[in-house]
């Protein structure tokens, strides 16, 4: 084992906790052991000529200027720390590690202080931020700032941000929302199909969520659903204007929910509608983020009649060619268990009366 020396880049507590250790290792005599460890001291860094104890040497070692200049130093890397969580690469365990090793170098024991450094590390967005207020603002000391810092961080993992790719289950059924590519309806729009799939996510039941900010929140978030496997076609349904209405499913006569792209629909601005609003399936005012395993209702508002239609799966099925499908409508009928759906981000989970269920990278989460 080697005796470290004492250079100013190290607490003096740590220091003298580390060495003290020698003494009971190598048995030293107290004398012994005072006299090696004032030699281990860098002759840079002057101490007083009598020092008859290791609380002098402690004291001598905390009032040299190398002593406030490495406090000043750590203090100034708490004000550079920046917190990455691990869906950007980040470690949160290296972080609170450093977090804390940092404030104890710096000899920053003030809660509020703490807490300062720790809000200036975080992402500057709206659910750092709010959440870091919220939870924080009744934190008296260390422990429960990390243990509420944590919570932050986990609920952040489960968050559904912008881009994420999820997956959408039926509740009821167990099956996923899907689309394929090269299957088209025979009735009504004739646009790319959307139907209920496999109970085991796959390529077709993905879909990219985007909705203009990083976190979506309930009540007032707009969403848009992107199939992955089709490019660029999105979930959405279409106003036909030469039937007089939007497009009929064909089993049920309920709204036609399909797939498709903007560029393929001439004046699609006034007749196609792909943004989607959620609510929680049980409690109707509910604040807060989307998150994994989240159970919502998706509905979309009608351009022409003004009503607001819910997404819905049930046991109904439809043929195409040697194909069956289990028929996904829109209704304006009152809620039921059709309705929810579980969502999962592909990086993450939601749950709806049509489901979402969020992944991470091809596993569940």
């Amino acid at each position: 084992m080697v005796i470290s020396k004492y250079n100013g880049n190290i607490h003096p507590d740590e220091w003298i906790n580390d060495i003290q250790k020698f003494r009971y290792i190598w048995k030293l005599d107290y004398k012994e052991f005072l006299k090696i460890a004032i030699s281990l001291v860098d002759p840079t860094i002057k101490l007083p000529a009598e020092i008859s104890n290791i609380e002098e040497l402690r004291n001598a070692l905390k009032e040299n200027i190398s002593f406030a200049v490495f406090k000043n130093t750590n203090k100034r890397k708490l004000q550079l720390l920046k917190y990455i969580p691990e869906s950007r690469g980040g470690d949160t365990s290296k972080f609170i590690s450093n977090f804390l090793k940092l404030c104890y170098n710096a000899e920053i024991n003030d809660i509020e202080e703490q807490k300062n450094y720790l809000c200036k590390s975080l992402p500057m967005n709206e659910y750092f931020s709010n959440e870091f207020y919220t939870k924080m603002k009744n934190v008296n000391s260390l422990n429960e700032l990390i243990k509420k810092f944590e919570d932050i961080a986990v609920e952040e993992s489960n968050l559904i941000k912008n881009y994420s790719i999820v997956a959408l289950r039926h509740v009821a059924t167990g099956k996923y929302l899907s689309s394929a590519e090269n299957f088209y309806y025979t009735t009504g729009s004739n646009f790319q199909l959307v139907f209920a799939g496999s109970p085991v996510p796959d390529s077709n039941s993905l879909w990219k969520i985007k909705f203009g900010k990083e976190s979506s929140t309930y009540n007032n978030t707009s969403i848009r659903l992107q199939h992955v496997k089709s490019s660029n076609k999105f979930l959405g349904i279409y106003y036909g204007p030469y039937e007089g209405g939007y497009y009929k499913s064909p089993s049920t006569n309920h709204t036609e929910v399909s797939c498709n792209s903007t560029s393929h629909i001439s004046n699609h601005q006034q007749y196609w509608n792909e943004n989607w609003k959620f609510n929680d399936s049980k409690l109707e005012n509910r604040q807060g983020y989307l998150k994994s395993n989240d159970i919502i209702n998706l509905s979309i508002k009608k351009s022409y009649d003004d009503n607001k239609d819910f997404l819905r799966s049930h046991d109904i099925q439809f043929t195409i060619g040697n194909d069956t499908f289990q028929e996904v409508v829109c209704h304006n009928e009152r809620l039921g268990g059709n309705d929810e759906i579980a969502s999962y981000i592909h990086t993450k989970i939601i749950s709806c009366e049509f489901a979402l269920e969020l992944q991470q990278n091809g596993k569940r989460i």
